[in-house]
C-alpha cells in the first residue's frame, strides 16, 4: 500500500485537516488527508500512485455540502489557484473547476457571452457540472460541451458532455474522478445587457433568499424535477419550499439548525449547529412532508463522511 505521505507531490498534503472552516455551513469533522494539488499533472501523479482502496472525495468550495461531525476517511481533494483560470474566445468559455460560478458568469459577460444563469449559483464550476446546476430555466447541460477530468487511477481525459448523462441535479461521473475544467458554448450577448440581467437576478435572489446566513443553498430537490424559472407563470405547487411550508416546517429548529423563515428550502446554521443538527432537521422535514403530502423529498445538499459515535 502506498501511503499518501510517500507519494511525490508539489501541492500541499495535510493530515487530519479540519473541514468546518472550508464549508459554507461551517460544520464538519476533519479530513483524514486533505490534498491541494499544484496543477493537473500533480493531481494525476498523486492519484496514480495512491492505493486504489483509499477513498477519494473532490470537495470543491464546500458550498453544497454537509460534512458529518466525524469527518471524512481517505483523501479529500480541494482544487485551488492552479485550477481557476477562465478563458473566453470564439463563442466558448473554458473554465477551471475551481473558478467560482459567479466569476465565470461575469467574465463571460464582459466578453459578450451569455452564461448569466451561473451568476447566482453558489460554488465553483466543478460542482456545478457534477450536479448539473441550473437557475432561471437554464442548466449546465444546456451549455456544456466537454469536461476535462482526472480519473481515480490518474489518467487525464476529455469527455463530451453527453458522457456525463446530465439530468436534474445529477450526473454519472464515477466516484473518485475529479473534474478539472469545463468548456461551455455560450450565446452572444451585449455586455451591458448581460450585466444588467445579472444585477436583476442578484436583486431578486437577495430579496427572497437568506444570502447573509450560513447556508448551503437549496436543501432539497424540487419534486417537480426542475428549477425555478423566475417567470411570472412559474408553477409552485411542486416546489420544495411549498411542500415544506404546507407541512408547517418553515422556521423549524433542531439545536442550532433552522429551516430559514425567509425561504423554507434553505437549511441554515444559526451559529451553534453541528452537522448532526443540520442533518437531523433535514430528515425531520422529509418525514413531515411525506406524512403531509405523500412526497418524499430528495436531498440536494450532499452529506458526506462519518457521524460521531453516539450520534
Amino acid at each position: 500500500m502506498t501511503h499518501p505521505t510517500d507519494i511525490a507531490h508539489r501541492g500541499t498534503l495535510t493530515p487530519d485537516r479540519p473541514l468546518d472552516g472550508l464549508t459554507w455551513l461551517r460544520v464538519g469533522g476533519p479530513a483524514q488527508w486533505l490534498f491541494q494539488p499544484a496543477d493537473a499533472g500533480d493531481l494525476a501523479g498523486f492519484l496514480a500512485a495512491l492505493d486504489p482502496e483509499v477513498p477519494v472525495f473532490p470537495m470543491g468550495v464546500g458550498s453544497n455540502l454537509i460534512v458529518r461531525d466525524g469527518g471524512i476517511r481517505g483523501v479529500v481533494i480541494r482544487l485551488g489557484r492552479g485550477f481557476n483560470s477562465i478563458d473566453c474566445a470564439d463563442g466558448r468559455v473554458i473554465a477551471g473547476a475551481a473558478a467560482l460560478d459567479a466569476h465565470v458568469a461575469r467574465r463571460a459577460a464582459e466578453a459578450g457571452l451569455d452564461l448569466t444563469f451561473l451568476r447566482t449559483i453558489p460554488g465553483a464550476i466543478g460542482g456545478a457540472v457534477r450536479m448539473n446546476a441550473g437557475c432561471y430555466g437554464t442548466y449546465v447541460s444546456d451549455r456544456l460541451e466537454a469536461v476535462t477530468v482526472v480519473t481515480r487511477d490518474g489518467a487525464i481525459r476529455v469527455l463530451e458532455a453527453a458522457a456525463l448523462e446530465l439530468a436534474y441535479r445529477r450526473s454519472t461521473l464515477p466516484e473518485g474522478w475529479v473534474i478539472i475544467a469545463a468548456t461551455f458554448a455560450a450565446p452572444a450577448g451585449d455586455p451591458a445587457e448581460l450585466a444588467a440581467r445579472m444585477d436583476e437576478q442578484l436583486a431578486r435572489r437577495d430579496a427572497t433568499q437568506p444570502t447573509r446566513e450560513r447556508t448551503a443553498g437549496s436543501t432539497f430537490r424540487n419534486p417537480a424535477g426542475y428549477s425555478s424559472t423566475g417567470r411570472a407563470d412559474d408553477e409552485h405547487s411542486l416546489k420544495a419550499w411549498k411542500v415544506i411550508d404546507d407541512a408547517g416546517m418553515r422556521g423549524a429548529r433542531i439545536g442550532g439548525a433552522q429551516m430559514s423563515p425567509m425561504h423554507s428550502n434553505f437549511l441554515i446554521n444559526t451559529g451553534t449547529a453541528t452537522a448532526a443538527d443540520l442533518e437531523a432537521l433535514g430528515e425531520e422535514v422529509r418525514k413531515r412532508v411525506l406524512e403531509n403530502s405523500g412526497i418524499s423529498l430528495e436531498w440536494e445538499v450532499m452529506r458526506v463522511g462519518d457521524s460521531l459515535q453516539g450520534d
